[in-house]
């Protein structure tokens, strides 16, 4: 299996969210995907839970990559930009940190860049908690799932219950006709205990590799190569995601 074939993004917040639950939920998926031999890709933020899950991967000895927009390494990245510290035009998100050195940053033109850059280069999607552009990340991966674009897992982390109002929306969205009711299926919850006591101590990182492994790609989807253009040319010579 080559490396881009064990590969896992990551989507998930640029802050640390209010319950220990979360960061040790995103501690315990870096360290197993490590563990797995499995690198991670991900947004390429430091801080918030972007900081836990790649510090936590590379205490462990993993291959992390992040995917970062050049607007935001000029304008202070996405934490500081939200809190408003980085508004000075020199300010600049700090690729290289101390401690952080092993991982590979690659910097895109343009945040649409970004998202496919993360997902040329994985088998398997995993969704942490986190705000609007985590929302936004998990649900276009899994419109491409829908649209046939990949046929690759969508994983969601429903530590403490974060997960709940996505999985009602979708069943929402079956119900009133608006989406086929196998495509409810394009996303797996994992649910982890019952008691949410529990959740600060319970393996997410083990729970999600088997999760991965045992997703089934829908029969005979239609793979659709987005790279190709009215001109005939393709795009950067990559295939569908």
């Amino acid at each position: 299996m080559s490396e881009n074939n064990k590969a896992v993004t990551v989507y998930c917040a640029s802050s640390l969210g209010h319950r220990k639950a979360f960061q040790e939920g995103a501690r315990s998926l870096g360290s197993a995907l490590a563990e797995a031999g499995r690198p991670l890709v991900y947004g390429g933020g430091n801080k918030g839970i972007m900081g836990v899950v790649s510090g936590a991967a590379l205490e462990k000895g993993g291959k992390v990559t992040g995917i970062v927009p050049y607007a935001m390494v000029v304008a202070g990245g996405e934490a500081e930009q939200l809190k408003g510290v980085a508004e000075s035009k020199g300010a600049k998100i700090a690729l290289i940190e101390q401690g952080r050195e092993k991982i590979e940053h690659i910097v895109v033109d343009s945040m649409h860049e970004r998202k496919r850059e993360m997902a040329v280069r994985s088998s398997a999607f995993i969704g942490l908690p986190g705000g609007f552009g985590t929302y936004e990340e998990i649900f276009e991966v899994v419109t491409w799932s829908q649209l046939g674009i990949h046929r690759k897992p969508v994983i969601l982390l429903n530590i403490l219950g974060f997960w709940e109002p996505f999985r009602d929306l979708v069943n929402t969205g079956a119900r009133e006709g608006f989406i086929q009711p196998q495509n409810v299926n394009l996303v797996y919850i994992v649910d982890g205990p019952k008691d949410h006591a529990e959740h600060d101590t319970f393996d997410w990182g083990k729970a999600a590799l088997e999760a991965i492994d045992g997703w089934n790609a829908p029969d005979k989807p239609t793979i659709y190569d987005w790279t190709k253009r009215k001109d005939g040319r393709v795009e950067n010579g990559i295939g569908a995601v």
